[in-house]
């Protein structure tokens, strides 16, 4: 069969979740059919000649993501439409274009549009079967719900429902659509009550890849991996490092905090004892030479592929209940579970001073992403998807 593949992630290097998410299901794809990728990028000088890509997919083509700017012109004029503005600012008349030209000669049997942007072109499909991979609606619905501010309310409030507006237009052009966990599933049945074709594929790693990565944890090293480009990943690190790294430090002075991924320029609220390493070709070094893995997340949808990937690396993890959400993984068998300053920090000091517990955690938890989260398990569903969809 042969599928046309959608991606708003150009995604070399596998350097955040939605990248190794589509890299994985790429893979697995290669592997029955043949695959052109059409990927958005913001990054001007990708090397395609050095890229794993190439043996994956028959044909690659890259177009300039448009950035969205909240105070241009484009965007300003979404106030005053029924669209979201993020939509409406960020319209590629080349993607258009390039869309067009790969459909002209009607050789697709599907397209997949990997998450909601590109999505955004169902009405270049020309009639196309087309599969919506990976529907998240939960960050824009907690921004809502947990606004406390009159503007706040006000702002959000209108942001949701054009996106629900959004969602139940767009969803009329696919014939199925994914989501990564049985909550996002909720999510999608409460905002598209009459779209019934919505299948859970968990995000998964290929396992084999991190059996490699052999080093020594450090008993003082903590890590959190992900770039606050994310908002979610900003606040969760703000809450950390101002409520919670303070009552860690007042008993463990020596524990250390190593964040890794794009920083943003972003402010926080204290960096003692912490190293901000920007941008990491390869975290797994870092994450296995770590005692523990940090997944503090207040907000945000989806699952964590940084919780999966630290799993994978016999790391252990202190998270949130939102940075656990989806996962199916069991508080005080497979990670800790911590919601309050004072609870989080005695979860971490719990693990810094018990090697037995940690290490039991982590072998329970390596065992629990082998048979749920990697490839070999979560790929052959997402196959026998595509083919139900495409119909060929």
């Amino acid at each position: 069969m042969r599928i046309l593949f959608l991606s708003g992630w150009y995604p070399e290097p596998p350097n955040n979740g939605s990248k190794l998410r589509i890299l994985n299901l790429l893979r697995g794809l290669a592997q029955h059919h043949e695959v052109t990728l059409l990927s958005f990028s913001d990054d001007a000088q990708v090397d395609l000649a050095a890229s794993e890509l190439h043996t994956l997919c028959s044909q690659i083509e890259i177009v300039p993501a448009n950035q969205f700017v909240p105070h241009s012109w484009r965007a300003r004029l979404g106030f005053f439409s029924l669209t979201p503005r993020a939509v409406l600012a960020t319209r590629s008349a080349e993607m258009e274009k390039r869309l067009a030209q790969l459909l002209a000669n009607g050789r697709y049997h599907l397209i997949i549009a990997s998450q909601l942007g590109p999505a955004g072109y169902s009405d270049c499909f020309q009639g196309v079967p087309a599969l919506l991979e990976e529907v998240e609606v939960a960050l824009l619905r907690e921004r809502f719900t947990q606004a406390t501010t009159l503007r706040d309310k006000a702002r959000h409030g209108l942001t949701w429902a054009k996106q629900k507006r959004y969602l139940n237009r767009l969803l009329a052009d696919f014939r199925a659509c994914t989501v990564v966990s049985e909550q996002e599933k909720s999510l999608v049945a409460e905002v598209l009550p009459t779209y019934r074709d919505v299948t859970v594929i968990p995000n998964c790693i290929n396992l084999a890849e991190y059996k490699s990565v052999a080093t020594m944890p450090e008993p003082n090293r903590l890590i959190f991996t992900g770039s606050f480009r994310y908002h979610a990943n900003h606040e969760a690190m703000t809450w950390f490092l101002g409520e919670v790294f303070p009552l860690i430090l007042a008993k463990a002075p020596d524990v250390q905090l190593t964040i890794t991924g794009d920083h943003a320029n972003l402010p926080l609220p204290s960096l003692k004892n912490v190293t901000l390493t920007g941008f990491v070709d390869d975290v797994r070094t870092l994450i296995a030479s770590s005692w523990l893995s940090l997944s503090p997340l207040l907000v945000g949808g989806g699952t964590r592929l940084k919780i999966l990937e630290a799993m994978a690396l016999h790391t252990p993890v202190v998270a949130t209940s939102k940075g656990a959400e989806g996962l199916g993984a069991r508080a005080g068998e497979h990670l800790l579970i911590a919601d309050t300053p004072q609870a989080y920090a005695e979860a971490v000091l719990l693990l810094w001073r018990d090697p037995a517990l940690r290490q039991r955690l982590a072998d329970n938890a390596y065992q629990f992403v082998a048979e749920q989260y990697d490839c070999a398990v979560t790929i052959p569903r997402f196959l026998a998807l595509v083919e139900r969809v495409a119909d060929v």
